[in-house]
């Protein structure tokens, strides 16, 4: 088992040059459902997390993209700080 702190601060944050209006790091976690013989379909399964603010919505794995990560690693970082799960980027959007 592997015990995982999540970052905390604001100093290591990156803001943009209009409003300082903090940046983020966000991912859509996916993968492609398996069928009962266990092959892949074309189907997928989206990862989805419950807020933190107590509305119980649920959203993607989010948060703050730091000063010493690419915009990737943020969202890397975020994925498994917040749900657990490791994967690959594979498009920016």
């Amino acid at each position: 088992m592997v015990c995982l702190v999540a970052r905390s601060g604001r100093e290591l944050q990156r803001y943009n040059s209009k409003g300082g209006r903090q940046l983020w790091g966000e991912c859509i976690p996916y993968r492609y459902k398996q069928n009962i013989d266990g092959n892949s379909s074309n189907e997928l399964e989206v990862l989805v997390v419950s807020s933190q603010k107590g509305t119980q919505a649920l959203m993607f794995p989010k948060g703050g993209w730091e000063v010493d990560e690419s915009i990737e690693e943020a969202a890397c970082r975020e994925s498994l700080e917040e749900a657990g799960v490791i994967g690959v980027v594979e498009v920016l959007i």
